[in-house]
């Protein structure tokens, strides 16, 4: 597998890595600069010429997937018979410096509903680096021309068209996936939050909507779907920024994104 490959399997899977690149070479070395090395939490994909240069940014790399915030980092090393290395002996002869950066995993999110709305959260969202997944019953809102304004998004879109059951698509998607419902029927609302409470790998869940909308929600929830109420209070409703009143479908989308960008921030994900 290339390195290039191995980093979309990690986003895919959303696993944490390190990308080790050889960055500059004097001398003999076992790799040339540029040189790449993918390391996951278990496995490592590529090389930047094995012996105690690899095996010491792999272990490096291993420490800094287990660290909250790791940063970017410059190894140096010199390959000669004159260094105590942890790994064995390399005298190439030349010096080497290693670049290790990490490979956070990616958020995700799932928004339901692309109506205008949904739309234009999805044209704020796109915006960000994260899997951005769109799901609505109605074909028509997610064709290409509709969607041509995602075309430059720095995110990676996901479209899914569910003519039956939406609800079936919270299985499938990525853990710790922050979930945001906005359909254009209540009674689709209703079945996506009681099967998003029932999902166990979900990360926030938020609803839009009015007060009475949640209070007859809440009941049909605990009463019909089961639920105690500290499994009801994982819907956060409203969605978006208390203050921002506006009920154009651009400013509503940006309130939302704004809160959503400040449960990242508050959760540290």
């Amino acid at each position: 597998m290339t390195w290039i490959a191995a980093v979309a399997r990690l986003r895919a899977r959303r696993e944490p890595g390190v990308l080790v690149t050889v960055a500059t070479v004097r001398g003999h070395a076992p790799r040339e600069a540029g040189a790449k090395l993918v390391v996951g939490r278990t496995g490592t994909w590529g090389s930047i010429g094995g012996g105690n240069v690899e095996a010491v940014a792999i272990d490096r790399a291993r420490e800094m997937i287990a660290a909250s915030q790791p940063e970017p980092e410059l190894m140096d090393f010199a390959l000669n018979d004159k260094v105590t290395n942890r790994h064995g002996v390399q005298c190439c002869g030349g010096t080497v410096s290693v670049l290790l950066e990490p490979l956070p995993v990616v958020r995700a999110v799932a928004v339901f509903g692309v109506g205008h709305v949904g739309l234009e959260l999805a044209r704020v969202l796109a915006r960000q680096d994260l899997d951005l997944h769109l799901i609505d019953s109605r074909a028509d809102l997610l064709d290409d021309e509709r969607l041509g304004v995602l075309a430059d998004a720095v995110a990676q879109v996901h479209v899914h068209h569910t003519p039956l059951l939406p609800e079936e698509v919270l299985a499938e998607l990525p853990p710790g996936t922050h979930v945001l419902i906005m359909t254009h029927d209540h009674a689709e609302d209703a079945a996506l939050c009681d099967a998003a409470l029932r999902t166990d790998h979900l990360g926030s869940i938020g609803l839009i909507g009015s007060a009475a909308k949640w209070a007859r929600f809440r009941k049909r929830l605990a009463t019909e779907g089961g639920h105690d109420d500290a499994a009801i209070d994982r819907i956060k409703t409203p969605i978006g920024l208390p203050d921002i009143a506006g009920k154009e479908p651009a400013t509503i989308a940006v309130s939302v994104a704004a809160d959503l960008l400040r449960t990242f921030e508050s959760a540290g994900d």
